[in-house]
């Protein structure tokens, strides 16, 4: 990742270009299956269960961010996990649905080449989801998590825990279970796509421009002033519409008044903020800045102080290092008739020392904060 902020947008990928979200392309992607960095100390089912409910969460993207100034951290990815209960939520805050492990490899590793990969796809028709790691571990054939379950039956279809074991056996293990002897490998390919996941998209990266460019035309102050017009035309109309509601407040004093406005104003102000900064760029769905420009709230209720974001594990602080973005909701396609899963944004804090030795994921911070009231 380069300096200043770079931003993240989703691609769709077609059948013919699926080859480029293996781990050996070191994709940075959102839903399908995690391709996993480096194949020791993944986090098992306990770890990606979810905080409120219990059930497993879902892989719900990865971005690949190395650092370059570190020879331990030459491959460097970030992996988020959701949970897929809408209820789940219905609070704001760190942990519960959500959870984010870091994970990294020097370039002299025991997995990968030390030279780039290829940029043409691999020879031969296109394989199917990983149902083992190099070292042997099992992967669920329903989320590409650990599996350290196994069908009774059969004994070579692995899973993280019953209900992926159930949501298999109705999806057709029924009628494969058995028949590899018969059918070959072909009876335990694993399914790529199922109502567990989440869409596959690969995560393409671009700087962010600046807001005015050197050869613009445009004067900021100038665009400020047609905001503030607006902005004016907007509270007058405003006025007008409530005119008959200023008799319901008459009761309340001139003190709680301004208090009220003035927190109306601040919270106006944060989420116009929000608005103008992605305004040029409405489809991003990733804000990546290391340790550099915070992220972009889109309220003013529930930031979180110092004190809220924990060190990490090692003993050094953690700092902020990208933001997902609400635009993302767009392709997960978890809209409902009923309550859907939804958040203003979520920010992720890793440790300030990066530390690890690649041999393991360590879990990260994630926050999550939502749209106030009156911004939605």
């Amino acid at each position: 990742m380069a300096a200043g902020v770079e931003l993240g947008f989703a691609a769709a990928v077609g059948p013919g270009g699926a080859w480029r979200l293996r781990s050996s392309y070191f994709p940075s992607k959102i839903g399908g299956r995690p391709a996993w960095l480096g194949e020791v100390g993944l986090p098992g089912p306990a770890a990606l269960r979810c905080g409120r409910c219990h059930q497993p969460r879902a892989f719900l993207l990865q971005l690949y961010a190395p650092l370059p100034e570190r020879p331990d951290a030459f491959h460097r990815t970030l992996f988020v996990f959701a949970c897929r209960g809408a209820a789940c939520y219905r609070l704001p805050g760190p942990r519960g649905p959500l959870c984010v492990f870091r994970n990294q490899l020097p370039r002299r590793n025991d997995t990968y080449s030390e030279e780039p990969p290829p940029e043409e796809p691999p020879p031969g028709p296109p394989s199917s989801p990983p149902s083992r790691l190099r070292d042997g571990a099992a992967l669920c054939r329903v989320c590409g998590c650990l599996g350290p379950r196994v069908c009774g039956r059969c004994r070579r279809a692995a899973y993280c825990g019953p209900e992926h074991q159930a949501l298999d056996w109705r999806r057709g293990h029924r009628r494969s279970c058995g028949q590899h002897g018969a059918g070959g490998d072909s009876a335990d390919a694993i399914p790529e796509h199922n109502e567990f996941l989440f869409p596959e998209y690969e995560i393409l990266i671009e700087p962010e421009e600046p807001e005015f460019p050197a050869d613009s035309s445009v004067d900021p102050e100038d665009e400020q002033g047609a905001v503030d017009t607006s902005k004016d035309l907007k509270e007058q109309e405003e006025l007008r519409a409530t005119g008959s509601a200023g008799e319901a407040f008459q009761s309340l004093d001139e003190e709680t008044l301004e208090a009220m406005a003035k927190h109306e104003t601040e919270e106006d102000k944060i989420f116009q903020m929000f608005k103008e900064r992605v305004a040029a760029e409405p489809e991003q769905i990733i804000r990546y800045c290391r340790g550099g420009e915070g992220p972009i709230w889109v309220s003013g209720e529930n930031i979180p102080e110092e004190k809220d974001i924990p060190d990490c594990s090692c003993g050094a602080r953690r700092i902020f290092e990208f933001q997902i973005m609400p635009q993302l909701l767009n392709h997960l396609q978890v809209d409902s008739l009923g309550e859907s899963i939804d958040w203003g944004t979520l920010v992720v804090y890793t440790c300030a020392d990066n530390c690890g030795e690649g041999n393991e994921y360590p879990e990260e911070f994630i926050w999550k904060q939502d749209f106030s009231a009156g911004s939605i």
